[in-house]
């Protein structure tokens, strides 16, 4: 659903700012079927190429190609990524990361044992993210402790799902579950549902609202933090034709859809600020939308 989303808004850009733009997803999580992909647009010679990486490290060889064929390379979700010209994302990474503890934290009191999600241990933002949030947790909440190492699930509703039901099981004390990665609180959230556990094991992370509404509205899902995948989609466009046309990147330049945008030269990252409240006043709207 989140790659969908993305598509509409890669689509609706390319109607608004008059740029033949198109998506291509990846069937599976595997790293080497999007350095494939890659490599067929290469060998196509398009203009821009828009990249949300599954691991950002494994794209760096086929990216240095493409800038070495004249291609512009822009990234989402990828701060930092070698061999591209730009990043753009829509939110603060570490307001991200710490508005999910600070909520969570409040659901559970404050104390006890809960696990922590990212959608893998290559997905540089999940990780990142997920780094914010342990360091306040252990600043600032030091009765709660996280069970084991990140597990690598969230990308995968079915494995979010059974990896939940396993903690469950082993840790019947767990406070619940600290997500990263979109597919993540579905699957966890319908396992606290299945197991009878709403209320008693708390379960916050970024969700597609239309995919999580039930869930929330249940409490199996307490609260999450996302954008709107249809800005990714659309600011990879918008970006790709300011590169392509020899546009200026400035501090403060409006990017269409996105507004205003903080502009690091140095890291070469490009911040809007479209962060959206995922909570039970909220989600209806929000699930209507995306």
């Amino acid at each position: 659903p989140w790659f969908d989303n993305v598509a509409k808004g890669v689509e609706k850009a390319g109607a608004d700012l008059g740029v033949n733009a198109s998506i291509i997803n990846p069937t599976t999580d595997d790293p080497a079927e999007q350095v494939r992909a890659i490599e067929d647009l290469i060998a196509k010679k398009v203009d821009v190429i828009g990249v949300i990486p599954n691991d950002a490290k494994a794209v760096e060889p086929v990216l240095g190609r493409a800038q070495a064929a004249g291609i512009k390379v822009v990234m989402n979700e990828s701060p930092g990524q070698k061999n591209a010209d730009w990043d753009v994302e829509l939110i603060q990474d570490q307001a991200f990361g710490e508005a999910h503890l600070e909520s969570f934290a409040e659901a559970i009191g404050g104390e006890g044992k809960y696990v922590l999600y990212v959608g893998g241990l290559t997905v540089t933002l999940h990780n990142l993210w997920a780094d914010y949030a342990v360091e306040l947790q252990k600043k600032k909440y030091p009765k709660m402790q996280q069970i084991g190492d990140r597990f690598g699930v969230s990308n995968s509703v079915e494995d979010s799902y059974k990896t939940a039901v396993d903690q469950m099981r082993a840790n019947p004390d767990l406070k619940g579950f600290l997500i990263f990665g979109a597919n993540g609180p579905i699957g966890a959230g319908q396992a606290v549902a299945d197991r009878d556990k709403i209320g008693k094991v708390i379960v916050v992370g970024p969700f597609i609202p239309s995919q999580g509404q039930k869930l929330m509205k249940q409490g199996a899902i307490t609260r999450g933090y996302l954008w709107n995948p249809i800005d990714s989609g659309y600011a990879l466009v918008a970006l790709g034709k300011v590169l392509a046309s020899g546009g200026e990147i400035k501090d403060g330049m409006d990017l269409p859809g996105m507004g205003p945008c903080q502009v690091n030269a140095d890291t070469r990252v490009i911040r809007a600020n479209k962060q959206i409240d995922l909570n039970p006043q909220s989600i209806d709207e929000w699930a209507k939308i995306i």
